[in-house]
């Protein structure tokens, strides 16, 4: 019997890690189109959003869809915005979760010189703006993983990002 119940939490954890990566998946595809109704089905209802110094946040989902509804963010979109994601490391804890990974926020760069590509058009390419680390936290809710919050930090060599990074370097050391 031990072994048909190891072989279910096994299941879960499958499933579970899945749906997390499907759920982070879908986290660019919110934030490039701004759409309300997407941002409230992937966010709790006390999410909070921490963007480190420099940066407003969101405390709230009401307040994270003002922040990818107002005119600063939809500048961005209309100026060609693409959330571009890795694979996150996942740390499953029952009906919680940490992930974590990276995002590279690319936009067009009119500035650029135009080239064709064959078969795909021209184009004055992309440029990466930034790259952020991301440590996000889960919950299961009512069966359903949600995003609980979020802290992004610019890898730009200095102290958080790579202190919140670390963290997640540490998986493997008790396996």
């Amino acid at each position: 019997m031990n072994d048909i119940k190891t072989l279910e939490d096994r299941l879960r954890a499958v499933e579970d890690r899945l749906a997390i990566y499907n759920l982070l998946a879908s986290h660019p595809l919110s934030a490039d189109t701004g759409e309300p109704d997407f941002i409230e089905s992937i966010y709790t209802q006390d999410f909070v959003f921490d963007r480190g110094a420099g940066l407003s946040g969101a405390r709230g989902r009401d307040k994270m869809v003002d922040l990818v509804e107002s005119d600063a963010h939809r500048t961005a979109i209309a100026g060609g915005l693409a959330h571009f994601g890795n694979f996150p490391l996942i740390e499953l804890h029952g009906d919680t979760a940490v992930a974590t990974s990276y995002i590279a926020l690319i936009t067009t760069d009119e500035k650029g010189e135009e080239r064709e590509l064959a078969n795909h058009g021209t184009s004055t390419g992309f440029r990466v703006h930034r790259i952020v680390a991301n440590r996000w936290s889960l919950a299961r809710e009512n069966g359903r993983w949600s995003i609980a919050s979020r802290t992004v930090l610019p890898m730009d060599g200095s102290g958080p990002a790579l202190e919140m990074v670390r963290k997640a370097a540490t998986y493997y050391a008790d396996r």
